[in-house]
């Protein structure tokens, strides 16, 4: 896949900050250059999206798991608990960081109901991207990287954490972080999740941009609820995602 140097700065041209007043937190949106990518054979247009430029910070996730958009007297009236996590079991993110580190352990259906949150509050369209966006904004029309170490906390060089995020460097459109850290939910074609990326945990014999993973009991074993939660992966701090924007 080739673009032009024109296409390429159109579309960065095209990339906008979107801040959160309320909590004094900024994600910066990278429009990729439209194109098309193919993934298991199948070939798919990609037009009109932009993509965050790191996975999701755990500051903002944390204001709509922890409710902290709301006031007070409302989250002790127990305001949107059908439509918000629980409270952890446990603090999950012990021994990771938070402030400047992803988001991890969040469920497949938080991350959903997480986008939904944050459209509301923007009036923006943000979700999780497809496989094949995935794909797309992560190969930024180059093949795997070979310079892993540059680019991807994994396996050999994480000491079995994650890292701030931006920490190493973009691909050729600027987007970070797309190997390793997090593995980052996405959907396939049948609206099933799985997480693209590879995360700190990965070898590096195995961290690939085609590399996907679905996700297994062992992701939640510890969590001593019955029935386990739907929000919290509790053995998931290798889970965390990236939003994508396709309607400003």
């Amino acid at each position: 896949m080739c673009l032009s140097t024109a296409s390429l700065a159109q579309a960065q041209q095209e990339s906008f900050e979107e801040s959160l007043p309320y909590n004094l937190i900024k994600i910066r949106m990278i429009k990729v250059p439209d194109g098309e990518v193919t993934v298991d054979g199948k070939k798919t247009e990609i037009k009109g999206l932009w993509v965050e430029e790191t996975e999701v910070p755990f500051q903002l996730f944390e204001v709509w798991s922890a409710r902290l958009d709301l006031p007070p007297e409302k989250v002790a009236q127990g305001a949107e608990a059908e439509s918000r996590p629980s409270k952890p079991y446990a603090i999950m993110y012990t021994n990771f960081g938070n402030q400047g580190f992803p988001a991890i352990c969040m469920s497949f259906k938080a991350a959903n109901d997480f986008c939904a949150w944050l459209s509301a509050k923007t009036g923006k369209h943000y979700r999780l991207p497809t496989e094949a966006e995935w794909e797309y904004m992560a190969r930024a029309g180059q093949p795997d990287p070979s310079n892993l170490d540059e680019v991807a906390w994994f396996w050999d060089n994480s000491d079995d954490t994650t890292h701030k995020l931006g920490s190493k460097k973009p691909n050729a459109w600027g987007i970070k972080d797309v190997l390793g850290n997090v593995a980052e939910w996405c959907t396939v074609q049948s609206g099933a999740p799985v997480v693209r990326g590879g995360s700190w945990r990965t070898k590096s014999k195995d961290l690939k941009i085609g590399l996907r993973e679905a996700e297994t009991e062992e992701w939640n074993e510890d969590d001593p609820q019955l029935p386990k939660s739907k929000w919290w992966l509790a053995d998931g701090q290798f889970v965390g995602m990236r939003l994508v924007c396709d309607r400003k």
